[in-house]
């Protein structure tokens, strides 16, 4: 491991309905700090990275909590910039037996939505970096945050420094700006040297529908033929990332992943996950593992394992972020449960 890792995206507020109940059926809610760019920054520094956050937080108690948050998870937070106005929030109902989870999201107007493009110094603050890691939710937020996620893939590019880009799409967010956001992910994907993205995401921004996968096709054909797509249309990109998620219940899942580069396709067994604690952060988490092994100069397969096995750990943990080492997520691999002492 060399160079820094660098993250930009919103800080968020999580508020949580109690496991079991709807929002405000109970009295009371369960609070944490996360944030897809977040949730990423502070798994990397877990698995012993060098890992720096830049973002928007209100000069207020809340943006100084969730700031000390992230620094107390090891994360740089040098580069988080306070100014006037309010956190962003998201609430969470969990799900529970066939009813799913839900997310309503109170973004809109927050310091980080209300960023623009010369916030941050990327020429100063990618400066020895390796890596920049940024996700589609952050344009989906509004205008300002579109314009500075785009300085900062920009940049990167021109000074050398790989883009890591997850697509993360938020339906909602997107509708609420009247638009489906495809041209501005577009041009974040054609940055990404490594996107974490399914056929989903590239038949979005290809503006293809015929690579999209039903619900219950396990071929995998459409999915390397979206992969191919995304190859053609975007010369930088070296590397596609995914999970493969079957949902049995809201506590069952069975979850798999793949790795498609310009030369080979590979595929980690699938993880059968009984009784999920949490499935927020999951996606965030095994991006980590992927950007861990890929910086850590692993083979694609091994790379590939120790992502999946970060993520089908992450299912276990309450909150956004997976307070895992990579020791723990080595362990995972092993398939031991026994106690440890």
């Amino acid at each position: 491991m060399t160079g820094r890792i660098v993250c930009f995206g919103e800080v968020l507020v999580r508020l949580s309905a109690p496991a079991g109940r709807i929002l405000l059926q109970s009295p009371s809610l369960e609070v944490c700090i996360g944030g897809a760019e977040a949730n990423v920054a502070v798994s990397l520094a877990q698995f012993g990275h060098q890992v720096a956050m830049a973002s928007a937080l209100p000069d207020n108690a809340l943006g100084h909590a969730a700031r000390n948050v992230l620094r107390g998870h090891g994360v740089d937070t040098g580069a988080i910039a306070f100014r006037p106005g309010r956190m962003g929030l998201y609430f969470l109902t969990p799900g529970a037996v066939t009813r799913p989870s839900e997310i309503i999201y109170d973004r809109a107007g927050s310091v980080f939505a209300e960023a623009r493009a010369g916030l941050h110094d990327w020429s100063a603050l990618l400066e020895g970096a390796d890596w920049l890691h940024v996700s589609g939710v952050t344009p989906a937020i509004g205008p300002g945050a579109a314009q500075a996620v785009l300085a900062a893939v920009r940049a990167a590019s021109a000074l050398g420094v790989r883009v890591a880009y997850d697509g993360n799409y938020r339906a909602s967010m997107w509708a609420a700006q009247g638009q489906d956001g495809a041209e501005i992910l577009r041009e974040l994907m054609s940055h990404a040297d490594l996107a974490f993205a399914d056929q989903r995401d590239i038949a979005l921004v290809l503006r293809r529908p015929e690579l999209e996968q039903g619900p219950h096709d396990r071929s995998g054909d459409r999915r390397a033929a979206a992969a191919a797509a995304a190859f053609a249309a975007f010369p930088k990109l070296g590397a596609l990332a995914a999970t493969v998620r079957f949902q049995h219940s809201t506590c069952r899942h069975t979850l798999g992943a793949t790795l498609h580069t310009r030369a080979a396709t590979f595929a980690a067994a699938p993880v059968e996950l009984d009784g999920i604690v949490d499935r927020i952060g999951t996606g965030d988490a095994f991006a980590a593992g992927v950007l861990h092994g890929l910086h850590s100069g692993w083979a694609h397969t091994d790379t590939l394992q120790f992502g999946l096995a970060a993520a089908a750990l992450k299912h276990g943990i309450a909150g956004d972020f997976n307070l895992v080492s990579a020791a723990q997520v080595q362990a995972a691999m092993t398939g031991a449960l026994d106690v440890r002492r």
